[in-house]
C-alpha cells in the first residue's frame, strides 16, 4: 500500500519542525513538501499531489482558508485538515466552507493528527470537540424564550399581568369574559413553569415585554 503523501503549510518554523518530526516516523506517512502561506502552498500542492495538507488559517500572504478554496476545487481528491489556534465562529465557517475536511486545534496530540490524517484518507472527517461545540451552538440558532410559545391572547395576559391588572380589568380591555382570562393565565403559568401571577409579572417585565 502507497504511504499518505502529507504537505504542511504553517508560517511557523517550530510548528512544521515539530509536525515534519512526528509525522516523520509514521510508518504510512511520507512529507512531500512544506508551505509557509497560502499563496506558497496553493504553488506546492499542485506540484507535489498531496492525500492530506495540514493548513494553518492566519498567515501572511493568503489566509488557510483562501488557499483551502484554491487546492480543494483544483485537487478534488486532496483532503485539507485545518491545523489552527482559532476555534471561534469568524474562522470555523469560513474554513469549512472552503472545503476543509476536518478541523484540528493545535493542542492536539502528534496521535491525534496522525489519525484525523488516516480518517481522511478513508473518508472521516475529524472534527476537534471544542470547535464541534461551537458548530453546534451555531446551527441550533438562537435559544427560544419560553414565552415565545405562548399565543397571541396568552401573550397579551402576560403583558397584562406585567401592568399588575386584576382578571376583571383584564376581561373589560380584552373584551372577553372573566372566565376565559382566567383560562389564560392557567395556560400562561403551565407554559412558563411559574407559581402565581406575581411571578408571571417578574417575568414579564425582566423579558422587556411591559412598557415603562
Amino acid at each position: 500500500m502507497e504511504p499518505i503523501r502529507v504537505m504542511i503549510v504553517d508560517d511557523h518554523d517550530m510548528v512544521r519542525r515539530g509536525l515534519r518530526a512526528y509525522l516523520g516516523g509514521q510508518r504510512d506517512m511520507v512529507l512531500v513538501g512544506e508551505a509557509e502561506d497560502g499563496h506558497a502552498a496553493v504553488a506546492l500542492a499542485l506540484e507535489c499531489t498531496p492525500d492530506v495538507v495540514l493548513m494553518d488559517l492566519v498567515m501572511g500572504e493568503m489566509g488557510g482558508a483562501e488557499a483551502t478554496a484554491e487546492i480543494t476545487d483544483r485537487l478534488p481528491d486532496c483532503r485539507v485538515i485545518i491545523l489552527t489556534s482559532y476555534y471561534d465562529d469568524d474562522q470555523v465557517f469560513p474554513a469549512l466552507q472552503a472545503g476543509a475536511f476536518s478541523y484540528l486545534l493545535k493542542t492536539s496530540r502528534g496521535t491525534e493528527i496522525a489519525a484525523a490524517i488516516r480518517a481522511a484518507v478513508r473518508g472521516e472527517p475529524a472534527i476537534e470537540s471544542r470547535v464541534a461545540t461551537v458548530m453546534a451552538s451555531r446551527l441550533r440558532g438562537p435559544r427560544e424564550r419560553p414565552h415565545e410559545r405562548l399565543t397571541g391572547r396568552e401573550r397579551e395576559v402576560l403583558e397584562l399581568l406585567g401592568h399588575g391588572l386584576s382578571n376583571a380589568e383584564m376581561a373589560e380591555h380584552m373584551g372577553i369574559g372573566v372566565k376565559t382570562v382566567k383560562t389564560h393565565v392557567s395556560n400562561v403559568l403551565a407554559k412558563l413553569d411559574l407559581v402565581d401571577r406575581t411571578q408571571a409579572a417578574v417575568y414579564a417585565h425582566r423579558e422587556g415585554l411591559v412598557d415603562p
